[in-house]
């Protein structure tokens, strides 16, 4: 039992940080930390990049961070940085991939698009996977 409700005190999964944002309050910053480029290509709408923003976020405010996806721990070190100082840090995981995948809105300089879901990843016609 304590390491379920650990492992859920430190990550969230894509699914629970759209509903958050969505809500208009959700209670923690989203923090981006992969690189311009890949920042460039797409990200979470209302996300923050690490790089521009570590040092201006307000340790009283939990942080999500994200990164590429489960083959990638840029997320993971992220927040061991960030709770190193003091932050209480939840990671969000599938990260970017599966924010993609589930057909999520992404954010790039040129707007706002929505792709359709992965069937192997997310219900057709619904965001919510109902766990």
């Amino acid at each position: 039992m304590n390491f379920f409700e650990a492992k859920l005190a430190h990550q969230t999964d894509v699914s629970d940080v759209h509903t958050a944002l969505e809500s208009g309050e959700p209670g923690f910053v989203l923090v981006d930390s992969r690189d311009q480029h890949a920042w460039r290509q797409g990200r979470v709408p209302g996300a923050l990049h690490l790089r521009e923003v570590e040092d201006s976020l307000d340790p009283a405010v939990p942080v999500v961070t994200y990164c590429w996806g489960p083959g990638c721990n840029g997320a993971t070190k992220a927040a061991l940085r960030l709770s190193r100082k003091g932050f209480q840090v939840r990671e969000m995981i599938g990260g970017y991939e599966y924010w993609v995948r589930e057909g999520l809105p992404v954010r790039t300089d040129q707007g706002t698009s929505r792709g359709e879901p992965d069937r192997l990843t997310a219900p057709a016609h619904q965001v919510e996977c109902g766990c």
